[in-house]
């Protein structure tokens, strides 16, 4: 999307079902094999009560939005603030979606709300996104 188009309350969405595999892939390239994601008997004796996805899998998923979808290819993180509301397990569906809430033309750097959402609608990650828009799409 070209920078002139973006405005506030613009949106856009990626969703995924987390998988055993993305799980256990993602342990492995991050290096996070913390036993309430990876040991099912040491996450059950957890207060989740059972083995967990890494936060930053689902945090991951805006990256996925920002870009590919909006504002799209090309597109380069600068911040992003992350908070935590609620676990997701293996089979949750996570909806990552992005919202336009300023657009800084003198920079091209627009600040976006960012969220996931498990399949029942319950927000598991929020937090803020600044990212700074190419001069033409990649």
């Amino acid at each position: 999307m070209r920078f002139d188009e973006l405005a506030p309350g613009m949106s856009a969405s990626f969703s995924k079902t987390v998988t055993e595999a993305d799980v256990v892939m993602f342990a492995g390239v991050t290096g996070d094999f913390n036993p309430v994601h990876v040991d099912a008997v040491a996450a059950e004796r957890s207060r989740f009560g059972g083995r967990i996805a890494h936060g930053m899998l689902s945090a991951s998923f805006v990256s996925t939005v920002l870009g590919t979808r909006l504002p799209g290819p090309g597109t380069v993180y600068l911040s992003q603030s992350l908070r935590f509301t609620a676990p997701v397990r293996i089979g949750d569906t996570v909806t990552a979606r992005v919202e336009v809430a300023e657009v800084m033309a003198a920079k091209r750097r627009v600040r976006l709300l960012t969220t996931c959402a498990n399949q029942r609608g319950e927000t598991v990650v929020e937090g803020e996104a600044l990212v700074m828009v190419p001069e033409e799409e990649a």
